[in-house]
């Protein structure tokens, strides 16, 4: 219909202009193309969770030093492979999207400046969290110690496995204990478990210092310890104490060390150091040992091998939990591998240096760009690995959700879920045409667009609103699925290839 429409008025011009017949039928050829190509057809199945690994759909980056890396609670993840079926069970919808705002608030709160732990809505959040910092989210596995005499098994997927590829199990001459670790990059300390856990299984791995030949506690008033600022939380028999708090309550507390990290058997991190968990509150998923902390405060792993691997990290997370993606400490070192970024300026928040900043500058729905005001876009946005779905300022968000139900009028609406506000049900669909959705971020080459699987999650439209033009957005993982995203923070910069996993 649109098609036969667009076709009469060219005619109409035409009659009045003396244009052509040919000229008439290939402008509204070209303006059909034109619409067409503002659409992506979409298997819906394509976008969910299979029983099984499928390995990598694209071969990893060549010539660097990369670890398989997955979503908690999919079948790629070796953590979800080692529970009991039936035991260890994957969150709800409701309950992921509960943890995702608690995650955003303590972000927000702590950019915010106010005193997390004693402000009201941290206390709120304390009283009602259940767990809320493992249970979602990108996960590598890594190796802790040096102990030989430990046996070490790690997921290793094949990396030239694609579509129909499947994960095996094999050894590697790895030091240390294996252990599950999120990648967060909005905290700094990194730490690891190092008591018995229960998991469904019986008692999961964990990290025991008194097996590690190498291991380490940080003496108090080392400059090590000392760099630790409001992490700090004394000593115990001259041994430095660590405490990480989250606004939602949830917290660890233990021994600050230090000790060999193995990330694959040609990269090793010798005194890495880290918190020794000995308690943790609030309740942690079993299937996680710690967090490979990747902010920019001086205590992050980044920070720790800044002089090694080039001040710079990238990673990607793969588009369904059966898919695989990977993680890379250090940078690209050739001028091929740099190819086919999309790089935007990175800077940082004035009241923390925890965060990595980028600036939006506006959003396409099919093509066309909203015209989002520059205002409501000034605060910038925070680059998240953990938040899973895209906070923007409500003025941004509007104008998306406006744009994307007008493309999207052929199908029915659903109730909301949660935040995801503009939802559908797509009973009896199999293919669903989905406007194409790209991010234009300040000082970019080109518009980075979005893949089917971070536009719709969980048949939403996977974004939500922060609450106030005036507070950072965050990017999260889910719309920074299949790129390769690459935290150049040596060279201020943040980088986008997409279709990388």
């Amino acid at each position: 219909m649109a098609y036969v429409l667009l076709l009469s008025v060219s005619l109409v011009l035409c009659l009045l202009s003396g244009f052509s017949s040919s000229s008439i039928v290939h402008a509204a050829a070209a303006a059909a193309d034109e619409e067409h190509a503002g659409y992506t057809l979409v298997v819906i199945s394509s976008l969910k969770q299979k029983a099984d690994c499928s390995g990598h759909r694209v071969s990893p980056p060549q010539n660097r030093t990369w670890v398989p890396l997955s979503l908690s609670h999919g079948p790629c993840s070796s953590s979800s492979s080692a529970a009991l079926p039936g035991r260890e069970k994957k969150p709800s919808l409701a309950e992921l999207l509960r943890q995702d705002q608690l995650r955003v608030d303590s972000i927000l709160m702590a950019l915010s400046g106010s005193d997390d732990y004693a402000d009201e809505k941290a206390k709120k959040h304390a009283a009602k969290s259940t767990t809320t910092l493992m249970q979602h989210g990108p996960v590598v596995d890594v190796n802790v110690g040096s102990a030989s005499s430990i046996s070490s098994s790690v997921q290793s997927i094949d990396p030239m496995a694609s579509g129909g590829g499947s994960s095996s199990r094999r050894r590697r001459s790895m030091p240390g204990v294996t252990q599950t670790m999120m990648v967060d990059t909005a905290s700094d300390v990194p730490w690891v478990q190092c008591h018995p856990k229960a998991t469904a299984a019986g008692s999961g791995s964990f990290f025991d210092p008194t097996r590690s030949r190498t291991y380490a506690a940080i003496p108090c008033g080392s400059p090590a310890c000392a760099r630790l600022g409001p992490y700090a939380n004394g000593c115990v028999n001259g041994r430095c104490q660590y405490r990480v708090a989250y606004p939602d309550g949830s917290s660890t507390l233990g021994t600050y060390s230090s000790d060999l990290l193995t990330i694959t058997p040609s990269d090793a991190v010798s005194g890495f150091q880290f918190g020794c968990s000995q308690a943790e509150t609030g309740s942690f998923d079993a299937r996680s040992s710690g967090i490979v902390a990747l902010g920019g405060g001086a205590e992050s792993l980044l920070s720790q091998t800044a002089a090694s691997h080039g001040n710079a990290f990238s990673y990607c997370v793969p588009p369904t939990p059966s898919d695989a993606g990977f993680f890379v400490l250090g940078a690209p070192t050739t001028a091929a591998a740099t190819s086919g970024f999309v790089a935007t300026p990175m800077t940082r928040f004035p009241r923390s240096s925890t965060f990595y900043r980028v600036v939006l500058r506006d959003i396409t729905v099919a093509g066309r760009r909203l015209n989002v005001p520059a205002a409501a876009l000034a605060a910038g946005a925070v680059m998240d690995s953990r938040t899973a779905i895209t906070r923007l300022p409500p003025t941004a968000y509007g104008a998306l959700r406006a744009a994307f139900r007008r493309r999207m009028a052929a199908y029915r609406l659903a109730p909301p879920r949660g935040a995801l506000d503009t939802c559908y049900d797509f009973t009896g669909v199999a293919v669903v045409r989905v406007p194409r959705v790209a991010l234009v971020f300040d000082r970019s080459a080109a518009a980075v667009e979005l893949d089917p699987s971070g536009i719709l999650f969980n048949d939403c439209l996977a974004f939500a609103s922060n609450g106030a033009d005036s507070a950072p957005g965050i990017i999260g993982n889910v719309q920074q699925q299949t790129m390769e995203v690459l935290y150049n923070v040596g060279g201020g910069a943040v980088g986008f290839r997409r279709g990388a996993c």
